[in-house]
């Protein structure tokens, strides 16, 4: 399996500084938050490029169909406008020849569970076309249930597949993530890994945190799940997504960051 490592991870480095370090610490490829993305997409190119990185995956800068609660992240609060964000964005990442796009449902915000499907179905069909239009894999992710009211309110495999179908979807896949699908079966997550889009790999810190992860360890639950994943015959990129703290993994300098997120995923693949 192709390491990555998510450039959210190392949140206060610039980009050139990311694909730099994650080039000399041996990672594959790279995982693009677009908030950390300088404006000249061809510049960006090249320097991937130049330290033969390739993308795993992109996430838009304004993520989700409903807005996050999530501080920083809040976003616009029309539904219409956030829509129209993603599918810029995903014409954007065309650029980029990533292995997928990701889009999640956001929050409720207090709505009814059905006026919340409805906007999130209504934004991955336009999401799906926008994608289709530039070339782009698109992947839906479900998000832990600690975060249904910040995050997103679809927190299960089963759920996320039942609004794809709702959608009439079958070419936007699953963005999966270990730290999101710890509570689910092992032979649950085997079994939808044909929808699979790309694999982001955290583990969660012994005492939980809400949205809080850090590096998988080699006995964690990411071990589990992509040593099964690989067992069943997938062998997409792992993405290693740490969401960290200002005092934790976000402090360590760029290099040692990219450093021990390399020696963590490659224990795992």
């Amino acid at each position: 399996m192709r390491t990555s490592l998510s450039t959210i991870s190392t949140l206060n480095a610039s980009f050139a500084e990311d694909v730099d370090a994650y080039a000399r610490a041996g990672f594959d490829a790279i995982g693009l938050w677009e908030l950390k993305l300088p404006a000249d997409d061809v510049a960006n190119v090249e320097l991937l490029y130049a330290h033969r990185l390739a993308v795993s995956n992109c996430v838009p800068t304004v993520p989700s169909f409903l807005p996050l609660a999530i501080p920083g992240m809040e976003g616009p609060s029309d539904p219409g406008e956030r829509i129209e964000a993603i599918c810029d964005s995903l014409r954007r990442f065309s650029a980029y020849e990533p292995a997928c796009a990701v889009c999640l449902s956001g929050p409720l915000g207090g709505r009814s569970e059905d006026e919340g499907r409805a906007i999130v179905v209504d934004g991955l069909r336009r999401a799906a076309a926008a994608a289709r239009e530039a070339g782009v894999v698109l992947g839906f992710e479900p998000i832990h249930p600690a975060q249904r009211d910040t995050a997103g309110f679809v927190c299960s495999l089963a759920d996320a597949l039942a609004l794809l179908d709702e959608a009439g979807l079958d070419d936007v896949g699953i963005m999966a993530d270990t730290f999101n699908l710890a509570h689910e079966s092992t032979e649950d997550v085997v079994a939808a890994r044909s929808r699979f889009t790309g694999l982001h790999v955290a583990d969660e810190l012994p005492e939980p945190i809400p949205g809080v992860r850090r590096l998988p360890e080699e006995h964690g639950r990411s071990s589990e799940l992509v040593a099964a994943l690989s067992a069943a015959g997938w062998d997409g990129p792992l993405d290693v997504e740490v969401f960290s703290t200002p005092d934790a993994f976000w402090a360590l300098p760029v290099d040692e960051a990219a450093r021990q997120a390399h020696s963590a995923v490659s224990a795992l693949a």
